[in-house]
C-alpha cells in the first residue's frame, strides 16, 4: 500500500472526512456516466449509495474502536452488500419487446456500494483503482461489446393475415432480411360472415445489429397482413 495514504487509515476527524469525500467522488464518477445515458439510477443515487456504504464501515469501526463493542466489524458491511440488491432490482425493467434493460446499472449500484465500503475502511488505493476499472468497463469496453459481440436472440413474431397464400410472402420477407427462421406455427380461426383468419407464430433469430422495427414494418407492408407483434 502507498505510504502517502497512511494518514487516511488512522481514525480521526481528518481521515473520516477524506474517506467520506472519497466515497462521494467515486460514487459521483460512476453515477455521472449513468446520468449521461439517462439511466434510472444516476448521479445522486450512486453518490448516496456509495456514501451510505462508507458510513456503514465507519460506524462498524467506531463501535469497535471507540465504544468497545467487540463484535464482527464486517457484519454491517455484509448487510449492505446483500441489501443493495433491492435497489438494483428497481432499475431492471422488461420492455414491451421482452428485452431486459438495467442490468448494467444494477451491477454498477452494487459495485458502488462495495467501493463505498472500501472508502469507509480507508483503502484509498483500491477505491480509486476500482472506480477507474468501472468507468473503463462502462465507457471503453462497451464499444468493443457492441462492435464485436454479435449476440443473437430468438424473437417470436405473431402475425395475423386474411389470405392463406400470404404466408409465402411473409417467409420471403424474412429470408430477404437474412434472418434465420427457427419455428413456424400456423392457426386458422373462423371470422365473421364465414370468413377465415390466419395466425402465424414465427421464431426468428435476430442479431444485435439488426433492427426488430425494420422487420416488423416490412411485414406490416405485406398485402393482407393485418397485424404484426413481437411476443
Amino acid at each position: 500500500m502507498l505510504s502517502c495514504f497512511d494518514f487516511v487509515r488512522d481514525v480521526n476527524l481528518l481521515s473520516i472526512t477524506v474517506r467520506m469525500v472519497l466515497a462521494v467522488l467515486c460514487g459521483g464518477m460512476i453515477g455521472i456516466e449513468r446520468e449521461f445515458k439517462r439511466r434510472p439510477a444516476g448521479f445522486r443515487t450512486h453518490i448516496l449509495i456509495c456514501l451510505g456504504a462508507a458510513m456503514t464501515t465507519l460506524t462498524s469501526q467506531y463501535l469497535y474502536l471507540n465504544m468497545g463493542m467487540y463484535t464482527d466489524v464486517a457484519r454491517l458491511g455484509a448487510q449492505v452488500i446483500a441489501g443493495v440488491g433491492f435497489i438494483g432490482a428497481g432499475t431492471i425493467i422488461v420492455t414491451k419487446h421482452q428485452r431486459v434493460k438495467g442490468l448494467t446499472t444494477a451491477a454498477g449500484l452494487w459495485t458502488a456500494a462495495i467501493i463505498g465500503l472500501v472508502c469507509g475502511a480507508g483503502y484509498v488505493e483500491c477505491a480509486i483503482f476500482a472506480t477507474l476499472m468501472v468507468l473503463m468497463a462502462e465507457l471503453v469496453l462497451i464499444r468493443f461489446e457492441y462492435r464485436y459481440a454479435m449476440k443473437a436472440d430468438d424473437v417470436h413474431l405473431y402475425i395475423e393475415y386474411t389470405d392463406a397464400n400470404v404466408i409465402e410472402d411473409i417467409v420471403r420477407v424474412i429470408r430477404d432480411k437474412h434472418l434465420s427462421m427457427k419455428e413456424l406455427e400456423i392457426t386458422r380461426v373462423a371470422g365473421d360472415n364465414d370468413t377465415m383468419r390466419y395466425c402465424a407464430i414465427i421464431a426468428v433469430r435476430v442479431s444485435r445489429k439488426q433492427l426488430d422495427e425494420d422487420v416488423i414494418n416490412s411485414l406490416n407492408a405485406v398485402e393482407n397482413v393485418t397485424n404484426v407483434e413481437e411476443l
